[in-house]
């Protein structure tokens, strides 16, 4: 009898310990459940919200520390068409006076522009009117005519202006005119575009300029021109700081905008947009974003996509195979390792021309040590 009691109490207590078993591995079940539904919605969100963005290229920074808070294809290059005119504005600032005069050469006046600014050869403006008129309306004749006065032509100004980007950090830009009309060889990307804006708000005549509506400039001859900005966000933001629109058909739609709310300020580099329409929208809807990441200090989203970058990658498996063909044949490799030395000796004055800073800010990659790490400049 005395056996049995025991059996039953043996039996009771294992049967207890299986219910605790079945109870705890049904929470631990649920947890992990609840956990990969939560990871798996907190994701989803990201990526609808990523692919949302049509342009070919995206970067939302924080204007006070340069941290990147959301980028699609940061480091993509791209046409930055009249993005470039910030630079532009910069080395003229570094270089000449507000009060300085400009006369109109041939040269400035045969460049496209747009009709109702177009200047006209003989006329004489002051380096600031040339300023509004590049950086409200976009003139590309005031842009070219800034830099004959400041450098003596347009080649000499853009290696003022490659100086300048790489020694601001952008280090994948390069320009080869001071209007951002097309050409072979000329590229920025979202992050570098980023990087010039942030840079350009320490310009207080650039910040005054580029967040202003509307202004009327005048000739010395006379002649009034209207200039109202490019920039739509002025009229529908309240917090608006200002930015500068582009458009080839090349690099279609382009634009960088800084805006503000509750002490903050975000900068916004949009580049290949398929309209304007989309561009405006957008942008809005980063800035937003940017808002948000900074106020729950969230960590920040960077995507890639594959179809944009894919011609960058074939461009480095044909050079590639090149390599490899001019190892397994010494008699060709021995001729381009000759040309390759006679080559050097002929550039080295050029390359003596670079500033010392170049070297290291081109070694400089930049976005990945702020968006993995999300370390402050």
């Amino acid at each position: 009898m005395k056996q049995s009691t025991e059996q039953q109490s043996s039996r009771a207590a294992e049967q207890q310990s299986l219910v605790q078993k079945s109870l705890t591995t049904g929470l631990l079940r649920y947890c992990a459940t609840a956990l990969i539904s939560l990871f798996t919605i907190h994701c989803s969100l990201f990526t609808v919200y990523a692919d949302e963005i049509s342009s070919k290229a995206a970067v939302v920074m924080e204007a006070s520390t340069g941290r990147v808070l959301f980028a699609k294809n940061p480091n993509l290059k791209l046409p930055p068409a009249s993005t470039t005119k910030l630079v532009t504005a910069m080395v003229v600032l570094d270089r000449a006076k507000m009060s300085d005069t400009v006369t109109i050469s041939e040269a400035a006046a045969n460049v496209p522009s747009l009709k109702e600014t177009k200047l006209k050869a003989g006329e004489t403006l002051t380096v600031e009117t040339l300023l509004y008129a590049a950086l409200i309306r976009s003139a590309n004749d005031a842009a070219f005519a800034l830099a004959e006065v400041v450098a003596g032509s347009e080649k000499k100004f853009v290696q003022l202006m490659n100086r300048k980007a790489i020694a601001i950090g952008a280090s994948h830009t390069k320009f080869i005119n001071t209007t951002g009309l097309p050409g072979k060889g000329q590229h920025t990307t979202a992050y570098d575009l980023s990087k010039i804006m942030r840079y350009a708000l320490k310009y207080p005549v650039i910040k005054e300029i580029i967040g202003k509506k509307e202004a009327e400039i005048a000739t010395e001859q006379g002649r009034t021109i209207a200039l109202e900005n490019t920039n739509k966000l002025l009229w529908s933001d309240n917090g608006a700081v200002g930015g500068k629109t582009g458009y080839t058909k090349a690099a279609r739609h382009c634009f960088v905008y800084a805006g503000e709310k509750e002490g903050e300020m975000v900068i916004v580099a949009l580049l290949g947009a398929q309209s304007r329409e989309v561009l405006w929208n957008e942008a809005e809807r980063l800035e937003t974003r940017g808002f948000a990441v900074i106020a729950s200090n969230e960590q920040p989203v960077v995507y890639f996509t594959k179809a944009d970058y894919q011609k960058s990658s074939k461009f480095k498996v044909k050079n590639s195979k090149l390599k490899t063909y001019s190892k397994n044949n010494k008699a060709k490799s021995d001729r381009v390792s000759s040309k390759k030395k006679i080559n050097r000796a002929r550039s080295g004055k050029e390359e003596n021309a670079v500033p010392a800073e170049e070297s290291k800010e081109t070694k400089d990659k930049g976005i990945a040590k702020n968006v993995a790490y999300g370390i402050k400049e």
